[in-house]
């Protein structure tokens, strides 16, 4: 069995993870975590992850997304990209254009994972 087969997604580590309030992460589990929360950690994808979130249907084209920055299409696309790597979105192309959804499981299990309590 090849060691890629055993490795987990950002995503998948967070969701498989114990909360930090009731036992400490382990430092492999830490690695794999560090780059959603570094990804989420930028000012633009943090604000982009909101604006693709309350986007009617909840789904948003980089189109939709443009005016509510001052950074050029290939920049924003570019952050985009960067948070549909770590598991924070899924995408899907339709002609030309390319439509970024929130991975509502993956906001979960971040949730969970700092010991968030549901309301």
């Amino acid at each position: 069995m090849s060691n890629s087969a055993l490795e987990l997604t950002p995503v998948e580590t967070v969701a498989c993870c114990s909360p930090l309030t009731k036992e400490p992460l382990s430092a492999d589990a830490s690695e794999r975590i560090a780059p959603l929360l570094k990804a989420l950690a930028d000012p633009v994808r943090l604000r982009l992850m909101s604006l693709v979130a309350s986007h009617a249907d909840g789904e948003a084209c980089v189109c939709d997304l443009n005016d509510a920055f001052e950074l050029s299409q290939p920049t924003i696309s570019h952050h985009l990209k960067v948070l549909h790597e770590v598991g924070l979105l899924d995408r899907s192309k339709r002609g030309v254009w390319v439509y970024y959804r929130v991975k509502a499981e993956a906001l979960t299990d971040l949730a969970l994972l700092l010991g968030g309590v549901a309301r």
